[in-house]
C-alpha cells in the first residue's frame, strides 16, 4: 500500500469531555467495537476491580480518573484509528493541551442532563483555536435528561457551533428505545446486555413500521415523529467543508455504558472525519503524503514501566514513511540519531513498531536528550513550530521532609518538569512550583514518593498570575523593581527570563497601565499566539 493509501485511511483525534460525562465509558466502548477489547468494563465497577485500559498510572486506578494523557491506537472497517486519550478529571494538565496539538479531530461528549459544563467549553476553546473538526456526542440517554431540541440549541448559542444530528433518539431514560438514523431513514433498536461489557444485539427497522411504534409510549412516538420533522424542515443542510472548519458538527445521541449509538458514531466518525492534513513547519505546509518522514514530540513519559527507569517521547508523525532504525535529524541539537527503539503504545502495553505514517504516533525509548516541542525530520528543513507552553494557575511551594533524599528529589523533579508535569520558578524566597491545575500538585507529589522515594510537603501560595517580560525591557525591570504594586514580586523562570508574580487580576492591570513601557506577556516567549501580549 502506497503512502498516499495509508495516510487516507488514518484517523488520529482526541476525546473531550467534563468530568463524568463519559469519556472513559465511550473510550472503551470504541475499542470494544474496533475489535481491540474482547470485553469492556466499567472502570469502578465493584464486581471487576480493574482499570480502564487506558488508565496506567497507580495514582489512576486508586482514583478512578484518567490523569496521564495516552495513545490507544485499533484498526475499523479498513481505517487505522489514533486514539489519544486525554485527562478527565476537574484539573486541568499542560499535557491536555499538548494532546489537542497532536490531533486532526475531536468527539465532544455531553452528558444529556448538564449540557455544555465548564472543562467541556474550555477545551473545545483549545480545538477551536486550531480549527480542528468537532464530532459530538450526547450521552447517557438511557438516564432522566434535557430535552434534545434543547441541547442542540445550547451547543450552537454557548459555543457558536453548528450541529447537525446524524441520528435521534427515541424516548429518553428508562423508555429510550434507540436512535433514528437520519441518513439511512432506519431505526436501530438496541438490546442491553450486561454491564455493557459486549456489542449489543442490533436490530434495524424502518421508522414507519408498526414494531417501533408498539415498543413506545404512544406520546413518546408522537414526539419522536414530530422532531423529525421538525429536524427535516428548519435544520441546515449537511456541510462537509464547514465540519473540516470546525463550524458544523455531526451530532450523536447514545448511551456509551448500554452500547446504543456507540457504532453509528464510530461509522458515522469513519465517514466524514479528516486523514492528516499537511502540518505548518517554520518553512511552510508539510504534506503528509510527502516521501520525507517528519514528526514532532508532544509528550514525554517516565517510568511507565515500574520494572525499567526508562522514558518515553511520544512522536505524532507528520509527513512520509517512518522505519525502524531510519536515521533522523533532531531539530534542537543538529544531531543525526537511529530511532531503533519505536514502540507502539497502548496503555502501558507496548510492542515494536517496524513502519508507521502520518497521523500515527510513536513511542520512542531511551533517548534522553528529546523533549517536548522537539522536531525529528529526515529532511533537516522540517522544524515544526514550538508548542504553546500555558500559563500557570496554581503556585507551590514543595519542601523535601528528608534531607538524605536530596539527590532523589533532584533527579524526580528534573524527570517531572521535562515530562511537563510542573513548571519551575526562582523567586526572592525561593524556588516555585507552577501548574494548569492543582491536581498536577497531587500527582508531582505521588509519583515521587512512588517512583524515587521521597516524600513532600506542598505549601500552596497564592499568586493569582505571572507575567514573562519582554526581553528587551528586563533591564528597565531590574533596574528599578520599585516600579512593582504591593504584592508583586519579580523572578525568573527555568530558562532564566524575568518574570514578575501578581497577587491579583487588579495589580496585573495596575501594573500595564502605570508602566506601558515594559512590557509583558501571559505566555512563556517559547511559543505564543500573536494575540497574547497584553
Amino acid at each position: 500500500m502506497s503512502v498516499v493509501d495509508q495516510v487516507s485511511r488514518r484517523r488520529t483525534f482526541a476525546i473531550i469531555s467534563h468530568p463524568d460525562a463519559g469519556k472513559t465509558t465511550l473510550t472503551e466502548k470504541l475499542l470494544l467495537y474496533g475489535g481491540a477489547l474482547l470485553e469492556a468494563g466499567a472502570v469502578r465497577s465493584r464486581k471487576n476491580e480493574r482499570a480502564t485500559t487506558s488508565d496506567w498510572m497507580e495514582l489512576e486506578k486508586q482514583r478512578g480518573i484518567s490523569i496521564s494523557s495516552t495513545v490507544l491506537q485499533f484498526d475499523y472497517d479498513g481505517h487505522r484509528l489514533n486514539l489519544l486519550d486525554t485527562p478527565g478529571h476537574r484539573d486541568f494538565s499542560e499535557d491536555t493541551y499538548r494532546v489537542l496539538t497532536a490531533v486532526d479531530a475531536a468527539v465532544m461528549v455531553l452528558d444529556a442532563a448538564k449540557g455544555i459544563e465548564a472543562q467541556t467549553r474550555k477545551l473545545f476553546e483549545v480545538c477551536r483555536r486550531r480549527g480542528v473538526p468537532i464530532f459530538t456526542f450526547v450521552n447517557k440517554l438511557d438516564r432522566p435528561g434535557r430535552e434534545p431540541l434543547d441541547l442542540l440549541d445550547e451547543i450552537e448559542k454557548v459555543l457558536g457551533l453548528h450541529p447537525f444530528p446524524m441520528n435521534w433518539p427515541l424516548g429518553m431514560g428508562q423508555d429510550f428505545t434507540g436512535v433514528y438514523d437520519r441518513v439511512e431513514k432506519r431505526v436501530h433498536l438496541f438490546e442491553r446486555t450486561p454491564g455493557g461489557a459486549f456489542m449489543a444485539p442490533l436490530e434495524v427497522r424502518d421508522p414507519s413500521d408498526p414494531a417501533i411504534k408498539e415498543r413506545m409510549r404512544a406520546d413518546d412516538y408522537a414526539r419522536f415523529m414530530e422532531e423529525i420533522e421538525i429536524l427535516d424542515g428548519v435544520a441546515a443542510p449537511f456541510d462537509a467543508a464547514r465540519v473540516a472548519k470546525g463550524d458544523q458538527s455531526p451530532t450523536f445521541f447514545g448511551s456509551a455504558s448500554n452500547n446504543f449509538g456507540v457504532q453509528l458514531l464510530l461509522d458515522g466518525f469513519i465517514r466524514h472525519a479528516p486523514p492528516p492534513g499537511p502540518r505548518l513547519s517554520l518553512a511552510g505546509p508539510v504534506d503528509p503524503r510527502s516521501p520525507s518522514f517528519s514528526g514532532f514530540i508532544f509528550k514525554v513519559q517516565g517510568n511507565m514501566d515500574p520494572r525499567h527507569r526508562d522514558r518515553v517521547a511520544f512522536v505524532r508523525v507528520c509527513s512520509g514513511k517512518f522505519e525502524r532504525d531510519m536515521q533522523v535529524t533532531h531539530s534542537r541539537t543538529g544531531k543525526r540519531i537511529r530511532l531503533a527503539n519505536s514502540h507502539r503504545i497502548f496503555g502501558r502495553d507496548r510492542e515494536i513498531v517496524e513502519e508507521a505514517y502520518a497521523g500515527d504516533i510513536l513511542g520512542l525509548v531511551g533517548h534522553a536528550d528529546f523533549a517536548i516541542g522537539d522536531t525529528l525530520s529526515s529532511d533537516p528543513a522540517h522544524v515544526y513550530e514550538e508548542l504553546p507552553r500555558f500559563p500557570p494557575e496554581c503556585w507551590a511551594r514543595a519542601l523535601n521532609t528528608d534531607p538524605t533524599k536530596a539527590k532523589s528529589y533532584r533527579k524526580g523533579l528534573e524527570q517531572l518538569m521535562l515530562e511537563g508535569v510542573v513548571q519551575t520558578f526562582e523567586s526572592p524566597t525561593g524556588p516555585i512550583l507552577a501548574a494548569v491545575g492543582p491536581l498536577q500538585f497531587e500527582v508531582f507529589k505521588f509519583r515521587l514518593q512512588s517512583e524515587y522515594g521521597v516524600e513532600l510537603r506542598m505549601e500552596p501560595l497564592a499568586w493569582h498570575s505571572v507575567r514573562w517580560v519582554d526581553a528587551e525591557d528586563e533591564k528597565k525591570l531590574l533596574a528599578d523593581l520599585d516600579v512593582l504594586p504591593s504584592g508583586a514580586q519579580a523572578g525568573k523562570d527555568a530558562a532564566g527570563r524575568a518574570v514578575i508574580f501578581f497577587p491579583t487580576e487588579w495589580s496585573v492591570g495596575y501594573f500595564a497601565e502605570k508602566h506601558p513601557d515594559i512590557r509583558t506577556t501571559a505566555l512563556s516567549p517559547l511559543s505564543r499566539p500573536a494575540d497574547a501580549r497584553r
